[in-house]
């Protein structure tokens, strides 16, 4: 019995969210301050697939080449509460060290948050990023398309 209260818990969401995540890659411009350091506003659409509602407190992530500035450093909102089957979106300010360095293969962003029940973190890693050109699309890792944008947008008026 108590092992079907646990599942219960755990599917809808309780215990850990069921969250999905996306990059609004149309919102995406580089910008470059007077000293020359290379940014972005990333728009970050989440969405409750759990039944239970969710309030994300922190988003962070380690990737080689990227630097996720924290919320109390700009206007940005701290956390957002999202409902079950709802979509909450959170803008972050995302500083690429490196444009090279930034990985091909898939990484995770880490979710901090609070349900009625629990508290902590999910890594959720984000499907494939496509590229489009001659009438195809290319599956890239997600990082790796939001740099390749934002960088080439940094050094060509015409992207």
């Amino acid at each position: 019995m108590l092992m079907v209260i646990a599942a219960s818990l755990w599917w809808s969401g309780a215990v850990a969210p069921h969250i999905r995540w996306e990059i609004i890659g149309f919102f995406l411009r580089a910008d470059v301050d007077e000293n020359g350091v290379l940014s972005t506003s990333m728009y970050i659409d989440v969405e409750n697939e759990g039944l239970v509602p969710f309030t994300l407190t922190d988003i962070s992530m380690e990737i080689p080449g990227f630097r996720l500035l924290p919320a109390e450093a700009r206007d940005d909102a701290a956390s957002v509460t999202v409902r079950s089957g709802d979509m909450g979106t959170l803008r972050r300010t995302l500083v690429i060290t490196d444009c090279a360095a930034v990985p091909h293969e898939p990484q995770p962003i880490r979710f901090t948050y609070t349900t009625w029940l629990d508290s902590g973190t999910a890594e959720v890693t984000w499907g494939s990023w496509w590229l489009e050109g001659s009438g195809e699309r290319i599956p890239i890792a997600w990082q790796r398309g939001l740099a390749t944008q934002v960088c080439n947008g940094a050094v060509s008026s015409e992207w």
